[in-house]
């Protein structure tokens, strides 16, 4: 079921062009130095068809919830997923929309020197001066009233949020948000599913904390669950 994304209001950079693609299920928020609406959607095509034909071939992929095995020579986003989905211990399929915005971010690179890409609420960026990336967690006390602060330094970077109670996507926990950041946005976006799977209630957010940061790669987590916080790691939290 679409469900209208009117989050994307709170990302402004004003510098920066505005501009979405979209493909099937695929719809990307972008920002970059120009309108690369062309060559967006030539790269998100990229990154689908290989991965719809592999899917046809390989339904397991498509629906497993754990980690699954896959050819050397698969498509390079099917081993950038699966490898994502191993090292976070859930299916696949959770690194798919990260994955999505990593590729199409560093194809778009190609023509910018700045890029931002937003997918369903998975992040891929790569900035040349600091910036500040809001935080939606639906009807949670901290919703946007708080951003991330992210220096150019430290990207690219992946910033993925898994809800249990905002947006379609599969979440076996109770997060309002469970934020992950990581060099590759497949990963944090894996990552971001596994630890919102272990947030059942508030009282499990340092638990939750403690599984993130046994997965190798994630550098930074913010759990919110109603009126609470935890964070983690390479997190600047500032107001708005």
């Amino acid at each position: 079921m679409y469900e209208k994304r009117t989050y994307r209001r709170r990302i402004k950079d004003s510098d920066l062009v505005s501009f979405t693609a979209a493909v099937k299920e695929t719809d990307l928020y972008i920002c970059a130095e120009s309108d690369l609406t062309s060559e967006a959607l030539e790269a998100i095509r990229t990154c689908r068809d290989p991965l719809e034909e592999y899917i046809s071939r390989h339904p397991l992929f498509l629906h497993s919830l754990e980690p699954v095995e896959v050819e050397k020579d698969a498509p390079g986003i099917v081993r950038m997923m699966a490898e994502a989905a191993r090292e976070a211990g859930v299916g696949p399929m959770a690194a798919v929309a990260g994955a999505v915005a990593e590729l199409v971010g560093k194809r778009l690179l190609e023509h910018s020197s700045e890029v931002i890409v937003e997918n369903g609420g998975d992040i891929f960026l790569k900035i040349n001066k600091k910036r500040r990336i809001g935080i939606f967690a639906g009807e949670a006390a901290f919703s946007g009233k708080l951003a991330l602060e992210i220096e150019p330094e430290n990207t690219p970077l992946g910033i993925c949020t898994s809800s249990g109670t905002v947006g379609p996507s599969l979440s076996l926990g109770l997060a309002d948000a469970a934020i992950i950041l990581a060099p590759s946005a497949a990963l944090a976006d894996a990552a971001a599913t596994a630890v919102g799977n272990s947030v059942k209630s508030r009282e499990d957010i340092n638990y939750a904390l403690e599984l993130g940061q046994k997965i190798s790669g994630v550098s930074g987590i913010v759990i919110i669950v109603g009126e609470k916080m935890g964070a983690w790691g390479s997190v600047k939290l500032i107001r708005l």
